[in-house]
């Protein structure tokens, strides 16, 4: 990694593929989901490819993809909300130096916001599920703001939050959402190499450097 760090003081982190693989909590609560409306199921390729735009994006690119009407919108929501919130957290994993790339931070002064385009409160209960939350002095979901990554507005907003100019405050995330996001708000950009980044390859995401675990970050040249 060449990204220079040593004129920021702090970070705005993604959750799902940077922080924890959830991907067994959408697999598992999508198919519950379709099951429930009597649909066919959905795999893990599908998911990988999917994930990151937001829940709404997510259910409608799921019931488009098991040849299901958009008459099935409105039922898919509430039976997605409610099983999600059934498996959240219980599947996933956190990535193999992720705590500990955060503690670097933390530890160096570095003030962290978690900014996703999950919703809300369930980014909060996995952080707390995974015993992240503790990083964090905010955490933006999807439900937050008017617009979501990859629209700069929730970095600018979590810039303010954490009282930091946005070209001092590092993006880390695992797409091309947070690399776009980043771009537009003026603020530098690290991907890691392991996330999801919607089945495409990362390293041809316009990024300032990439990772293949959050410890290996350095903080200076």
């Amino acid at each position: 990694m060449s990204l220079d760090l040593s004129r920021c003081d702090a970070a705005i982190v993604d959750l799902d593929g940077t922080l924890v693989d959830t991907l067994p909590d959408f697999v598992a609560a999508l198919n519950a989901m379709l099951a429930e409306l009597g649909l066919g199921g959905v795999d893990e390729g599908f998911v990988v490819r999917s994930v990151g735009k937001g829940s709404e994006h997510l259910l409608r690119r799921t019931l488009a993809e098991v040849g299901a009407s958009e008459s099935f919108y409105e039922s898919a929501w509430a039976a997605y909300q409610r099983h999600y919130r059934a498996v959240n957290g219980r599947g996933a994993s956190v990535y193999p130096g992720a705590a500990e790339g955060l503690q670097r931070l933390a530890d160096a002064g570095w003030r962290l916001a978690c900014v996703t385009n999950k919703p809300t409160a369930f980014a909060v209960e996995l952080l707390e599920r995974t015993a992240l939350a503790r990083f964090f002095a905010h955490t933006f979901g999807g439900d937050a703001f008017a617009r979501r990554k990859p629209d700069p507005l929730p970095l600018l907003e979590a810039c303010r939050a954490l009282e930091s100019a946005p070209a001092r405050t590092l993006m880390i995330g695992d797409s091309s959402n947070d690399a776009a996001a980043a771009r537009a708000a003026g603020c530098p950009v690290l991907l890691v190499t392991y996330g999801y980044n919607h089945g495409e390859p990362v390293r041809g995401v316009d990024a300032d450097g990439f990772v293949a675990r959050l410890d290996q970050i350095r903080l200076s040249c």
